[in-house]
């Protein structure tokens, strides 16, 4: 392999890992459901007036934070659909397959079940079509930490990733607010080694040397904003991704079973296309296409029962 292809093949393998690490959520001390409800809407009223002025044309607020061996991000935002609806869909363990699909990079999830918990099998991949024998397999454990009638509080975790990443996190809070709404918090985080560091800097330096997150940090020599680019560009990015993602699968609950499918893709794809200088990375005909094959191949593995195993063809 020459330098160039070498440096190529990292590259793909580091935004491969990019995606990865957008599945994962901040581990926080475990507060009383009370104690936790109160301060996320304690936080909900410190960002009322950012929520209403976002630039993002949806009430969203991204925060992204890269330091100590440690990535992490975060995604508040306001969803127009009841509490009860919405913790009903994001609390089952099943569902977060049907959320997590809709990114490019998610080729494949199938709930299990180890010891007494469920396990999701979630594969990550390129984003075209590839077999899920080149995928890497992140196994996140799933557990409900609390839910009441005015809380949620969901996490997914695990212990290790590719190259040289460890300690995954998922966490998703919501509370009901104002208008029949909900308020909901997800958050994501995950430790990085010498390998998965190199790793990324190879693809930020190809790849994604021309990619950019949310976040302003001031201005280009035409006025234009400056945004925010490296890791915590990729981290903001999937924040955006997955925020999109369980608005899509929320959205698609309005009409009968068999057209949810469609109406997710549709819906994922069209919201994304709206940062087409963050998000944009094929065209929509091709990411139906694709998405199609790899949601009926989830499919006809949640029917046969197929076990949970690496290398899964």
């Amino acid at each position: 392999m020459n330098r160039l292809s070498g440096r190529l093949g990292h590259a793909r393998a580091a935004m491969a890992l990019a995606v990865v690490c957008a599945v994962a959520g901040l581990w926080q001390p475990q507060a009383s459901a009370a104690e936790s409800a109160t301060a996320l809407h304690a936080k909900y009223d410190s960002l009322s007036d950012v929520l209403l002025a976002t630039e993002f044309h949806r009430p969203i607020h991204l925060d992204s934070r890269v330091e100590d061996g440690s990535a992490s991000g975060d995604a508040y935002a306001v969803v127009d659909y009841p509490f009860s609806t919405a913790t009903a869909a994001l609390g089952m363990a099943p569902n977060w397959c049907d959320v997590l699909i809709l990114h490019f990079n998610v080729k494949f999830c199938q709930v299990g079940v180890e010891g007494n918990s469920p396990l999701l099998d979630v594969r990550i991949g390129r984003k075209f079509e590839q077999p899920l024998r080149k995928a890497y397999q992140v196994n996140f454990a799933y557990s409900e930490i609390s839910r009441t009638s005015q809380f949620l509080h969901v996490r997914l975790g695990s212990e290790e990733g590719p190259l040289s990443t460890s300690n995954y996190r998922i966490v998703l809070q919501a509370v009901p607010v104002s208008d029949g709404r909900t308020f909901i918090h997800l958050s994501y985080a995950y430790d990085f080694g010498t390998a998965s560091k190199l790793a990324m800097n190879v693809y930020l330096g190809t790849l994604g040397r021309n990619k950019v997150g949310f976040s302003v940090e001031g201005a280009e020599s035409d006025g234009q904003p400056r945004y925010v680019r490296g890791m915590r560009g990729a981290i903001e990015r999937n924040a955006m991704r997955y925020y999109l993602a369980i608005e899509a699968y929320l959205g698609a609950l309005s009409v009968p079973a068999q057209q949810q499918i469609e109406k997710r893709l549709m819906d994922w794809f069209e919201a994304s296309e709206r940062y087409p200088l963050q998000l944009r990375e094929m065209e929509r005909d091709e990411y139906l296409e694709i998405k199609r094959r790899e949601i009926s191949r989830q499919q006809s593995a949640m029917l046969t029962s197929q076990p949970l195993v690496t290398g899964l063809q």
